[in-house]
């Protein structure tokens, strides 16, 4: 184990890998029942809903197990894998709701889209997409999921709700009588967040899961942490992923070519992959160079150490994903939870992969942890993402604005993808309308324009 991951020479041990494991686990574990109510959402009121949703959590546990353990023992890198937020609502709302497609048509894509991204990532392709990225806006990018994580922590925390007029607002600490347990939620997240911050900086091995531990637990006395639906129906879960989910893309195939005219059908299912592909590309992208900045892994030039058999175990889990019955898998940003208190290697994501596979019995456990135990570690971590931003560029404009674009617009419009985008976009008009063409990267333009027809011709 340590020839193979190397854990002096990465100045970490067994006991340090397994508890960034855990935590890293604990951190994006509730996308194992969230995922399969966002793709069983279309199902509400039927009797597929059950079956769907089984499924569903079959393949999202298997999935991330998969995604993860690859990236532990091919990549060597502590990251960790698991169908994506956004996109699960994209193939939801968009693609099954929106344009009528079915489940098992949806899965197709993901699955065309998946194989696509082994080809290119063979060819090295998506390495030098990475490459590609100017170098300001991959230390942007650190920054932007930084705040990124923060604001989903916020939200997770209940200390920042929905307002009508202002869109979001800090909770009314006056309403305690009315919505007591929510209220409570908010103080124990901020109790949490204080919590991690004294334990790691007294260097307390294990800072971030003591803190989720702690507020579990005061959350039973305050109501956030609840038991309903602790129950296990292994079953009947394994029955509905081998009836439902497994295999299901395969069905999906013949639909993908019906309609009015196979030739819309064809275009409309071309920009639907391209969605797919860019946005799980960028998105993966985007957080390996986040984390790995984070770890200090990046080289001189900003790229990732062994990028490519890292974007080929995205690639890997994406169309194994399909095949389970879940929508595209990416990389999670929720992983610098680990990589803060001390994950170095591909050990810590594997030890987070066994925690996924062993989720499928134990979910009942995982489910118990309340959100308010949990954003406290995104909030902490997003803090600590944004010491990156002293290595930006400010004195050029034409560097700095597409990269503060780039870093801003990932939280306000819940994208990793979105944000760099913009930033590209923004960055390839600033060039060429300051007569600072050969600073442009082909790659660079083309990347820009499939950007821009892609936000002309589909909502995401």
């Amino acid at each position: 184990m340590e020839k193979f991951f190397k854990l002096k020479e990465n100045g970490t041990s067994v006991k340090i890998e397994f508890i960034a494991g855990i935590t890293t686990f604990v951190t994006m574990a509730y996308i194992i029942m969230v995922n399969p109510a966002m793709l069983a959402t279309p199902f509400e009121g039927t009797d597929m809903y059950d079956k769907v949703f089984n499924g569903v959590f079959f393949a999202t546990c298997l999935s991330a197990f998969l995604g993860t353990f690859l990236m532990g023992v091919l990549a060597k890198l502590p990251f960790a894998q698991a169908p994506g937020m956004g996109m699960n609502a994209f193939f939801t709302y968009t693609v099954m709701l929106g344009m009528g497609y079915s489940y098992e048509a949806s899965l197709a894509m993901v699955f065309i889209s998946g194989a696509l991204f082994i080809l290119i990532t063979l060819c090295s392709f998506r390495e030098k997409i990475v490459m590609a990225i100017p170098k300001n806006i991959k230390v942007a990018i650190s920054v932007g999921i930084g705040l990124f994580l923060a604001f989903i922590g916020f939200q997770d925390a209940g200390l920042i709700v929905g307002n009508e007029s202002t869109m979001v607002s800090l909770v009314d600490f006056s309403t305690f009588s009315e919505n007591p347990v929510a209220c409570w939620g908010a103080i124990l997240a901020f109790f949490g967040i204080v919590l991690t911050t004294v334990l790691y900086k007294k260097k307390v091995t294990g800072s971030i899961l003591i803190s989720i531990f702690v507020v579990t637990i005061l959350g039973i006395f305050t109501g956030n942490t609840v038991f309903d639906g602790f129950q296990i129906n292994f079953g009947a879960q394994v029955k509905d992923f081998a009836d439902v989910s497994l295999f299901a893309c395969f069905r999906g195939f013949r639909e993908l070519f019906m309609g009015s005219s196979v030739g819309q059908a064809i275009l409309t299912l071309i920009m639907l992959i391209i969605t797919f592909s860019m946005v799980d590309m960028f998105d993966t992208i985007g957080t390996l160079i986040g984390t790995a900045k984070s770890a200090n892994m990046l080289d001189e030039d900003g790229n990732i150490p062994n990028a490519k058999k890292s974007l080929l175990c995205d690639a890997i889990a994406t169309v194994g994903g399909s095949i389970f019955g879940t929508s595209t898998v990416t990389t999670y940003g929720e992983c610098i939870s680990g990589i803060s208190v001390g994950g170095r290697t591909g050990l810590t994501s594997v030890f987070t992969a066994i925690m996924f596979l062993a989720a499928i019995i134990f979910a009942p456990f995982v489910s118990i942890i309340p959100s308010c135990a949990t954003a406290p570690a995104l909030i902490f971590v997003g803090g600590l993402l944004l010491s990156a931003i002293k290595d930006m560029e400010f004195d050029d404009v034409s560097e700095a604005i597409p990269a503060y674009l780039a870093l801003i617009m990932m939280p306000l419009t819940y994208s990793i993808a979105n944000g760099i985008a913009v930033g590209l976009i923004a960055y390839t008009l600033i060039k060429i309308f300051t007569g600072k063409f050969k600073e442009l990267n082909i790659i660079t333009v083309v990347l820009s324009a499939l950007f821009v027809i892609r936000y002309l011709m589909i909502s995401l």
